[in-house]
């Protein structure tokens, strides 16, 4: 894709930083979320805009915001034919002991408002850490833009002395996710394996480990313990596809 040379707006460091962040994604071919850096960006340029009365200044801002905007449009349109061709696949490999990888910074580029209905694939969600990473990702899921109104779950039955914990720990989940409107469906499969979520805009993820890639955090108080972006991660592979030329949901 051909790249137009962007300015950076000296009023503004806020969107500086963000504008110098989707040059930077997009000359890495990284369109998604070079897109989505472009689109703060320009939000925050146009708050500019809004609170100055110089003239010039507002002439030159909407002279950037411009630019950013037709960036901004072409990699969307090149993204919508990649999906439209089939094309699309984004993979992130996740190293051994990163961080910056939590549920959110993965998966919302591609959570909008016209996500109501997900599906959750994931054989391990039975002992307590992973019932709480389940937790944090229902909480990823009601908050805005979603409008997200069943979640389908698909795990395995713990056969230990788990299961009642299990069990118990999935009905709680499901009662608190009612109380903000949303259906928590849950089935158990003997034979599953594979691990995928998909959501009903039409993307699909794959994690090599499923919500369970996190190490334990070295204590209870220590950094990492409440904010996933700092806790380090197992190595994965995140495989992200848009599902019109894929199975269907």
């Amino acid at each position: 894709m051909a790249k137009s040379g962007m300015g950076q707006d000296p009023e503004s460091p806020a969107a500086v930083k963000v504008l110098k962040r989707a040059v930077e994604l997009d000359s890495e071919s990284r369109y998604p979320q070079a897109l989505v850096c472009y689109q703060e960006g320009i939000d925050l340029l146009l708050q500019v805009m809004k609170g100055t009365n110089d003239h010039t200044k507002r002439c030159n801002l909407r002279e950037k915001i411009t630019r950013y905007m037709e960036r901004a449009e072409n990699i969307k349109k090149y993204l919508d034919q990649e999906k439209e061709d089939g094309k699309y696949h984004k993979q992130i490999k996740i190293e051994e002991n990163a961080t910056g990888f939590s549920y959110e910074s993965l998966f919302q580029e591609y959570l909008n408002e016209t996500v109501t209905e997900v599906w959750i694939e994931d054989p391990y969600i039975r002992h307590t850490h992973q019932l709480y990473n389940f937790l944090r990702f229902c909480e990823m899921l009601i908050k805005k833009p979603c409008k997200v109104k069943t979640i389908h779950l698909l795990t395995s039955l713990d056969k230990g002395i788990e299961r009642e914990q299990q069990n118990r720990g999935l009905k709680e989940i499901k009662e608190s996710l009612r109380n903000y409107g949303v259906l928590l469906e849950i089935e158990y499969s003997s034979s599953i394996h594979d691990r995928e979520i998909r959501f009903n805009n039409g993307w699909m993820i794959k994690i090599g480990r499923g919500l369970d890639y996190f190490k334990k955090p070295q204590g209870h108080f220590s950094l990492g313990y409440c904010d996933f972006d700092l806790r380090p991660c197992h190595e994965t592979t995140v495989d992200i596809f848009h599902n019109k030329h894929t199975k269907k949901i």
